[in-house]
């Protein structure tokens, strides 16, 4: 009969370490970023006492809509937050028909000079949009788009990382695919809005929302090209708000909290309905 044989001790391996470690180091990180938000939302809600209680509180003692309430009596909210929509809706749906359509010529059709057209967009990415500002102001101005919504939504109406995305997403349509069809018939449109959108609906969701965060978000365009209070967007006109000086300290500081609140809550709702795509798009992007 042999005797039992001792059992090494176990070890924890660098992974069992590593684990938890990454999870600590991504918790906080995102207790970081979730911060200033987290403290905008709760002081939207809160008093003029707890806006300049010192030191400041998190948690409102009184939660209040009267922050809502002043901001809507003192803005024409309705109307800056329809020009916002207005914009950023034109925008996105440009940039998705544009931009598609482009990134199917440069991925599946075959013409002269295509490795060119595809390194301007290249070479375009590389371009800070702020050297764009002042040469797109003065082409507006000629064409008398200033203070129009033509002048905000055309500089923007197609994006280089548009083009770029969609054209990655859609080399990966098989060939073979798109031959089947031109041999039953189908035409080049045809086979752009029936075959090809539909297999990159994640792509097409990855970028309504990017499209539609950028634009909704957009200040420094939207502050130089109107001068009409009547077009100002919501950044801009949350902007003026908290540089008039009539505003009082504690409940001017609520209002614009309120007012950052309102802003933020239609990308919320955008990312929240194209979640699933936009997920299911970056995961297919980086098998690329």
């Amino acid at each position: 009969m042999t005797a039992p044989t001792a059992t090494a001790p176990t070890r924890r391996g660098p992974g069992r370490v590593r684990g938890p470690l990454l999870y600590t180091v991504a918790s906080l990180g995102l207790l970081v970023m979730a911060a200033p938000f987290l403290w905008m939302a709760l002081s939207a809600f809160k008093t003029k006492k707890d806006l300049t209680a010192s030191p400041p509180v998190w948690i409102p003692s009184h939660w209040t809509l009267a922050n809502f309430r002043e901001l809507l009596d003192q803005l024409d909210m309705a109307r800056y937050f329809m020009n916002s929509l207005i914009v950023a809706v034109l925008v996105t749906v440009c940039n998705l028909l544009f931009c598609s359509m482009l990134g199917y010529a440069l991925a599946k059709l075959q013409f002269t000079g295509r490795s060119k057209v595809f390194g301007i967009v290249l070479a375009a990415l590389m371009v800070p949009g702020n050297l764009l500002v002042l040469p797109l102001y003065v082409l507006m101005t000629k064409l008398n788009l200033i203070d129009t919504y033509a002048g905000l939504v055309l500089p923007f109406a197609a994006g280089a990382f548009g083009v770029f995305l969609m054209r990655q997403f859609m080399q990966s349509i098989p060939d073979e695919l798109l031959e089947a069809a031109r041999i039953d018939g189908a035409g080049e449109w045809y086979i752009f809005w029936r075959i090809v959108l539909p297999l990159v609906k994640p792509a097409l969701a990855t970028l309504t929302i990017f499209t539609f965060l950028g634009s909704w978000n957009n200040f420094v365009w939207p502050l130089i090209a109107t001068n009409d209070p009547g077009k100002y967007t919501l950044p801009v006109a949350l902007a003026t708000f908290a540089n008039d000086p009539n505003r009082t300290v504690g409940g001017g500081n609520g209002m614009l909290m309120a007012g950052s609140l309102l802003v933020v809550l239609p990308v919320l709702l955008v990312f929240a309905v194209l979640q699933r795509h936009f997920t299911q798009g970056i995961a297919t992007a980086g098998l690329k």
